[in-house]
């Protein structure tokens, strides 16, 4: 029975990365080289027939993340969300591949998609997790929902629930974290509410996860602030002097902190 078969009503399919593209069967020291070798374009056929799916069960389509060849040749992890008419409607490049172990160049754009009035989706893809300022950016670019996809076959899986958990408690917004299953990887998604609180969790083996997205949940979190106190999207005025970030050579800017839905 498929998925949509046995949960019927479900709007939006989410699956790991590199979900398509295994090379668990090959050595280790061929498989960054296999993975390249299959990496497409954007504009072929292979995207194009994932498009088609989507199409055919009118749902949102994120089929994990593929290997990508880019224009001038680049190699890119590349996150797809397709729309129920199987439209590509974005495509996000890794950020953060976890170095030295992925062979794929990084991405330099964030990537949020306006899922037709029922919330943003942001983009997130694996390592981009351990990163907080990732996070902070797509809730900065309006994302009330981020869909990180993994494919974590190391130990430290443990660790990534935590960063799931915390990455949604300092942004206000539901992160769902799916990771693939044993044999290949190490299981244990997990969808986290806007407060922290955990809504759903795999096991290590092959489960689906299902659950409700609602994004006037998380406006409405964020107005009242998290466990009723905090509301760090509120937390400057207009009045405070602006803090300087070194490190980015940038700043925080009192006049443009908030997500773009909570601004003036």
């Amino acid at each position: 029975m498929s998925t949509l078969q046995a949960h019927p009503g479900v709007d939006m399919l989410v699956y790991p990365e590199l979900h398509l593209c295994g090379t668990e069967h090959l050595p280790t020291d061929e498989r960054a080289a296999a993975l390249e070798r299959a990496a497409v374009p954007l504009d072929g056929s292979f995207v194009a027939e994932l498009g088609s799916i989507a199409a055919k069960h009118g749902v949102w389509l994120c089929p994990g993340s593929i290997g990508e060849r880019g224009p001038q040749g680049e190699f890119f992890n590349t996150q797809l969300l397709f729309d129920p008419s199987g439209a590509l409607r974005e495509a996000y490049r890794k950020m953060f591949p976890w170095r030295p172990f992925e062979p794929h160049r990084p991405g330099t754009e964030f990537a949020v998609q306006d899922l037709d009035g029922r919330g943003v989706a942001g983009l997130s893809i694996c390592y981009d997790a351990w990163f907080p300022e990732h996070a902070r950016q797509l809730a900065w670019l309006g994302a009330d929902l981020v869909l990180n996809v993994v494919k974590t076959t190391t130990p430290d899986r443990e660790q990534e629930l935590v960063l799931a958990r915390a990455n949604a408690i300092v942004n206000q917004n539901v992160v769902a974290s799916v990771n693939c299953a044993a044999p290949v990887g190490r299981g244990r998604s997990i969808v986290v509410d806007a407060e922290g609180f955990t809504i759903a969790e795999a096991g290590v083996g092959e489960q689906t996860l299902v659950f409700d997205f609602d994004p006037a949940r998380v406006a409405e979190l964020r107005e009242r602030g998290t466990m009723g106190s905090n509301r760090m999207w509120a937390q400057f005025r207009e009045d405070d002097n602006p803090i300087p970030l070194p490190l980015y050579a940038g700043r925080i800017d009192p006049m443009t902190w908030a997500p773009r839905d909570l601004r003036p």
